[in-house]
């Protein structure tokens, strides 16, 4: 039998958009978990296997206890989709990546592939070309799935396009990717790219598996919040983050969406005559669900 225990709100998540949740002022700091425990927030490392949206109160249940809660705010977070490739895992971080506004400068003046057929794979081409000495980019298909203007952008780069390819092998060694092997979809003939950097960009799997039977979406997993607000289409929940950002996606955009969220449901508590007070989070793993 686990234990119940009473709280104002619970916040679900424990990314940047979680902790601003759970701040009542200052800055968003290195070490989001200590600042947020220093202003009365209890953290809890645990997963979250159900909740009873038909509240106020909410019941909130993890692998361990029952939490209830007058509001929740749900900020777990999205996922980059993954080629599914053992090569991809042994050099996660070794010159594979995800992102490449954060970790493109790290790769100034060599040479980098994308893989990856939309918007954003498109997006992230040109903004690496800025910094690498040469991208190319690999997409599954002859033709690219990404709108007309960054098509145009990139017809006008010196970027080369590799279609329709998929990858097969990140190669590498003792100090990361050395290269990337590619595979002609049509005539089956192989390839290896001389790169040390391979960002992927193939979506977002938002962690919302759990909350779509309760909550509207977008069609694509991202929580739908009211237009300028965090709320959920159950009120009384609020959604912060890459759980309801398809675009963004940055810890910057995710902290201030956090910050959002705990006004609308500090002002939706007031409105309903509840007088907020510290928030709990139930921290989980970035798949775990409602």
């Amino acid at each position: 039998m686990t234990a119940t225990e009473q709280a104002r709100i619970v916040i679900i998540g424990g990314g940047p958009a979680g902790y601003p949740g759970g701040i009542p002022g200052g800055e968003l700091a290195d070490r989001m978990r200590e600042q947020a425990v220093s202003f009365g927030a209890t953290v809890v490392t645990d997963e979250v296997a159900a909740v009873q949206p038909g509240g106020p109160p909410f019941t909130v249940t993890t692998t361990d206890r029952t939490y209830h809660a007058d509001a929740v705010i749900i900020a777990t977070g999205a996922r980059s989709r993954r080629l599914g490739l053992p090569s991809e895992d042994e050099y996660d971080g070794r010159g594979v990546c995800y992102c490449a506004i954060c970790d493109g400068p790290l790769f100034a003046g060599q040479r980098v592939a994308v893989v990856g057929g939309g918007d954003a794979a498109v997006e992230e081409a040109l903004a690496l070309r800025r910094i690498a000495s040469h991208v190319t980019l690999v997409h599954r298909r002859t033709e690219l799935r990404a709108g007309a203007a960054l098509r145009a952008s990139l017809l006008e780069s010196d970027i080369e396009v590799l279609t329709p390819y998929v990858v097969d092998e990140v190669l590498g060694g003792d100090l990361g990717v050395t290269g990337v092997r590619v595979r002609d979809v049509d005539d089956g003939s192989v390839r290896d790219l001389d790169v040390t950097g391979l960002f992927v960009a193939i979506g977002h799997e938002p962690a919302s598996g759990l909350f779509e039977a309760y909550l509207k979406t977008d069609g694509h997993g991202f929580l739908w919040t009211e237009s300028g607000t965090t709320a959920t289409s159950v009120p009384g929940v609020f959604a912060a983050g890459d759980v309801a950002d398809p675009r963004y996606r940055q810890a910057i955009t995710a902290a201030a969406s956090g910050c959002a969220a705990a006004i609308d449901a500090e002002r939706w508590l007031l409105a309903h005559r509840e007088q907020p007070s510290s928030p709990m989070h139930a921290e989980e793993e970035p798949h775990a669900g409602w």
